[in-house]
């Protein structure tokens, strides 16, 4: 098949699976209590006002021919205009999402480069006090929420460490980093990492925690291999057979439960981002589904499945990369 054919292979089963994630957004959006016209005019509005504008909005057809008329113009870019503000809920999104996606990647990076070393530490020492506490603050990572995590961080680190911000999102990442290469002015992009710090631990712990229980529970099992048992015999050094023989090997299940941990990352940012006041598409969600701003929540929520799939897509193309022995066949 080659790598040109499984890209069109799953390119077509993500278009399914968008398609799938569509109609369930928009049925659980429109079949939940509440009238968002109701809600916009107030309750003492008159009822020849509701009328029009849910005929402006086209709340008055049946479902199916709503949500074939959402979809259609969804696929050319036009995902609305938010019932509250009048604004194309394209422009919203492109203003939120950046935000978020920051935050995400940050916390996936901040639980890969701590869960996996911790992991390869737990593997090598098993069964030592080292790995029974790894396993056990790994436990403690998968089983508290992101949100209490958050509150935890928030009385206990922001309330007591003057220079870390409690709420809100300093600068971009980008924008700073660009400007510490290009105006050598790095001060930006410490204040962004600043107000990074609490919510993307909060978000990542349990990331962490679950890279770490996979990353020694992979690396246990090449361990034994015959291979590895061969280069130690060798004489090979035990740091030079862990990483470049058997780590590299073990790798995989961790590349693959990083790409899918991501959209959890995505969905979990809703929350942390309420409770840390974080400017990104997560609150954004949280308001809409307050205010019953239909096309708001059915427009963010679709372009959260369109980065997590295609995040996805690129983890399934980097196997080749970390192992060319993987052919798309």
């Amino acid at each position: 098949m080659g790598i040109t054919g499984y890209v069109l292979k799953r390119l077509i089963s993500l278009a399914i699976t968008l398609l799938g994630v569509s109609v369930i957004v928009f049925l659980l959006v429109h079949l939940s209590p509440g009238d968002p016209i109701r809600i916009m005019l107030g309750e003492q509005a008159r009822p020849e006002d509701v009328q029009r504008l849910t005929e402006l909005y086209g709340f008055d057809e049946p479902l199916p021919v709503q949500y074939v008329r959402w979809m259609a113009a969804a696929v050319q870019g036009d995902l609305g205009d938010s019932i509250r503000s009048g604004t194309p809920v394209i422009e919203l999104v492109a203003q939120r999402l950046p935000a978020t996606i920051e935050l995400a990647v940050v916390a996936l990076i901040l639980a890969v480069v701590i869960g996996i070393p911790l992991g390869v530490l737990a593997a090598v020492t098993r069964n030592s006090p080292i790995d029974l506490a790894s396993m056990g603050l790994a436990l403690v990572g998968v089983a508290a929420p992101n949100f209490w995590i958050g509150l935890i961080l928030l009385s206990t680190v922001a309330s007591n460490v003057g220079w870390i911000p409690a709420f809100g999102r300093g600068p971009g990442v980008v924008e700073a980093f660009g400007a510490g290469l290009t105006e050598f002015r790095w001060g930006p992009l410490l204040d962004a990492g600043r107000h990074l710090l609490l919510p993307s631990l909060a978000i990542g712990t349990s990331i962490m925690a679950i890279i770490t229980r996979m990353t020694r529970s992979s690396l246990l099992e090449v361990l034994g291999l015959d291979y590895v048992r061969t280069a130690r015999a060798k004489g090979v050094r035990r740091a030079v057979v862990t990483v470049r023989h058997a780590l590299r090997n073990a790798i995989l299940p961790v590349v693959t439960v990083v790409g899918l941990q991501f959209g959890f990352l995505l969905g979990g940012a809703i929350v942390t981002e309420t409770v840390f006041a974080w400017p990104g598409i997560g609150r954004l969600i949280v308001d809409s589904i307050a205010q019953r701003d239909f096309p708001v929540v059915q427009g963010s929520i679709l372009m959260l499945a369109v980065v997590f799939v295609f995040v996805n897509l690129l983890v399934d193309l980097s196997y080749g990369l970390i192992n060319p022995r993987i052919r798309y066949d």
